[in-house]
């Protein structure tokens, strides 16, 4: 048993590529490309991007897929599939060991924290132009109203804000976590 082990053990060596200087850089290209659009999207929040409209068609079908389960959870259903459809991205590649792809499903996920941040903190002013102008009502003005925090609507907006930041870190420092 012994020997058939070491045989197989001599044939995977052989077959494994050497580790090099290019290969710890390979392994930090994402994160150098990742870096300044984090950095963008953390100094630019509230400006509406490209990627800001999938991530409200995302938001709206929320509404539709949470809509059997009450008021509240429908509301919420929005901001609920910004978080749930790039932590599964991000997920996927994690069981799929693949470090690139859970880098910028994690990138977009902090994406979607800054979107959702403004939104909560928009929930007093209510200023944000929404799909059906005047008829539809504010998703976070009416949580936070429910739960009886919507005059702390800006610290939502920051709590959310600084999850995304975390997301960011993470995502940079991901090399150093996830080893090949």
């Amino acid at each position: 048993m012994s020997d058939e082990f070491n045989k197989e053990l001599q044939q995977s060596l052989r077959k494994a590529k050497p580790y090099s200087q290019t290969s710890e850089i390979k392994k930090w290209l994402p994160s150098i490309i990742i870096l300044p659009i984090a950095i963008y999207w953390t100094l630019n929040r509230g400006k509406y991007g490209l990627i800001d409209n999938v991530d409200l068609v995302i938001h709206e079908a929320g509404h539709l897929f949470f809509m059997f389960f009450g008021k509240f959870i429908y509301t919420l259903g929005g901001t609920l599939m910004q978080i749930i459809l790039p932590s599964l991205i991000a997920f996927t590649f994690f069981r799929n060991n693949y470090r690139t792809g859970i880098q910028f499903g994690l990138l977009w996920l902090g994406q979607n924290f800054i979107n959702i941040s403004v939104y909560a903190a928009d929930a007093q002013a209510r200023k944000l132009p929404l799909l059906g102008g005047n008829k539809v009502y504010h998703d976070w003005h009416y949580m936070l109203g429910e739960l009886g925090i919507l005059e702390y609507d800006f610290v939502v907006g920051y709590i959310f804000y600084g999850i995304a930041i975390l997301i960011f870190i993470l995502t940079v420092l991901l090399p150093l976590i996830i080893k090949d």
